[in-house]
């Protein structure tokens, strides 16, 4: 049985020498997850894919059911959950394209589920959130990028936003006072859902553009969906690496 999953978009099905094998609906206590398990082989270990804005891409990020999400691969025996995502760059070295493996994480966001524990409960749970990121993961993915020869920015603070819009230039500013490097809107409440099941949770990011007021042209889509692509690339190498040495 499997013990990693990969949380993240479709185009992660394409690693070199993947073989889908199938595709499990789950249910779960907290509705339906964003969509079907995906089972394949690879490098002679079976890996698990969850598509976290569906297989279209069609559930913005504040209303990706990350409890369901997270519940389901807890119950398929999953214990290793590597999360792959876009993000803006606010610092002047995480040129777009760069990849960045964060170890700290800020909360903006709002009115979504940031918890499973709210219902026929014997005692309060308070889950230690100091190191938000499992760290065995996250050396992992570093270790795995250098044998690549694939270059990350190894630390960094996650600024979560609430989405789906964009930040404003001000807002941006904020986050940097605050001490956030980059900026994404699927990190919370995913990484303290993973904290609560006790998965062996970390973020391998993408930067996808500037982050409002921090370049010198618009955010487009299409500079988005380019700089992804080549990112996708090396988080592709990555991933080959990682599953090829056993992890």
């Amino acid at each position: 049985m499997t013990e990693l999953a990969i949380i993240g978009g479709t185009g992660l099905t394409r690693l070199k020498g993947l073989e889908i094998e199938r595709r499990e609906v789950m249910h779960t206590p907290y509705g339906e997850p964003s969509g079907a398990i995906t089972y394949g082989n690879l490098c002679g270990k079976e890996v698990v894919f969850l598509p976290r804005h569906g297989y279209g891409h069609t559930i913005p990020p504040h209303m990706v059911n990350y409890r369901a999400n997270l519940w389901c691969l807890k119950n398929k025996g999953i214990s290793k959950v590597i999360s792959i995502c876009a993000v803006g760059s606010i610092r002047e070295d995480i040129v777009p394209g760069t990849l960045i493996i964060p170890d700290q994480i800020i909360d903006y966001t709002w009115s979504r589920h940031h918890t499973l524990f709210e219902k026929d409960l014997t005692s309060v749970t308070h889950i230690d959130f100091t190191e938000p990121y499992c760290q065995e993961m996250r050396a992992a993915l570093i270790s795995a990028a250098r044998d690549a020869d694939v270059r990350v920015i190894e630390s960094g603070t996650y600024g979560a936003s609430q989405g789906p819009r964009l930040e404003s230039a001000a807002e941006i500013n904020r986050m940097e006072r605050d001490g956030c490097h980059i900026v994404g809107m699927t990190g919370m409440p995913e990484t303290a859902l993973a904290r609560e099941l006790d998965l062996c949770y970390a973020v391998c990011a993408v930067s996808a553009n500037w982050a409002a007021g921090r370049g010198t042209e618009p955010i487009t889509m299409e500079m988005i969906d380019r700089n992804i692509a080549t990112g996708l690339e090396q988080v592709r190498t990555i991933l080959e690496q990682l599953i090829a040495s056993g992890c």
